[in-house]
């Protein structure tokens, strides 16, 4: 199938990219700079230029393709209401034409924050106002008849190359001379590694449910104590616990995300649509590639 693929260079949706041709899909990929361009035309993927502001792209990437998987985001997180504002927008106008067809589009979101059922976040935990405002608006196409479906990433969607909030994390260890963690650092954040996450992808856009919320998890969750310990260990700087003051100053604009206690599973995603994460952990990756 031709599948478009918003965010195509960037740290998942590339290996999106790669394990969408593996399998033998024609991709379209979304690029708004050269830069990004050619990232994409070397993974052998075709390009579209434009970016999640750019509808009559967004459109037309979504039209004349068999299925959409959208990975992209606008991550500026000290204007993350703004990134949310046009992310909506974007997942709606690709949702706009393919109404009344049965193609399907993948939405991306996240864990974080998801209530617990029974202790977890299971692929039942749903918000009406989640932190992230893609999984509402793929929903909201779903009850429209669009074939809208969601693939929940783990705060940790971990690799080489990564630059999100675990490369953030030692960052600030470094800068700070101590690597913190957040009160008595027992909540706990799933992990996923992302050749994983990018095949939860594609089973999702070759066989997800209209309305369907999927888990890409490993790791079921790692208290943030054991990541800091490893943190520090690996650069040789104290452990600490912070204060809810320190936890502000220490993580900046992360300190909103860090403190989340979100333990989470995938057995419904494991059992309808046959995906078993087989790569290394979180926290062997980050022994092995992130120092």
């Amino acid at each position: 199938m031709k599948v478009f693929v918003t965010g195509a260079s960037g740290f998942v949706g590339s290996e999106v990219v790669r394990e969408l041709l593996r399998a033998g899909h024609h991709v379209v990929g979304l690029a708004r700079s050269e830069e990004s361009a050619q990232t994409i035309r070397q993974a052998g993927a075709e390009v579209l230029m434009g970016d999640l502001e750019d509808l009559s792209a967004l459109k037309k990437g979504a039209s004349e393709a068999d299925g959409v998987i959208h990975t992209g985001f606008i991550h500026d997180f000290a204007n993350f209401a703004k990134s949310n504002e046009v992310e909506k927008t974007a997942i709606n106008a690709m949702g706009e034409v393919l109404m009344g067809t049965k193609k399907p589009i993948v939405v991306t979101a996240g864990i974080l924050g998801l209530p617990h059922i029974n202790g977890v976040v299971t692929e039942e935990s749903t918000l009406q106002i989640p932190l992230r405002t893609s999984e509402p608006a793929a929903l909201a196409l779903a009850e429209k008849g669009v074939h809208a479906s969601v693939v929940r990433l783990a705060p940790s969607t971990h690799d080489k190359g990564d630059k999100g909030f675990m490369p953030f994390i030692i960052h600030q260890a470094r800068t700070h001379g101590v690597s913190g963690f957040p009160g008595e650092g027992n909540n706990r954040w799933p992990g996923v590694h992302r050749k994983d996450a990018a095949k939860l992808f594609r089973l999702a856009v070759e066989k997800g449910a209209k309305g369907a919320l999927y888990n890409a998890i490993d790791d079921n969750g790692i208290e943030l104590k054991k990541i800091a310990e490893l943190i520090g260990e690996k650069l040789n700087v104290p452990v600490k616990s912070l204060s809810e003051e320190e936890t502000a100053t220490h993580f900046q604009w992360m300190s909103h995300f860090i403190s989340f206690d979100s333990p989470a599973t995938n057995l419904q995603t494991q059992e309808v649509l046959g995906w078993k994460p087989t790569e290394i952990g979180l926290l062997e990756d980050l022994t092995k590639n992130y120092f």
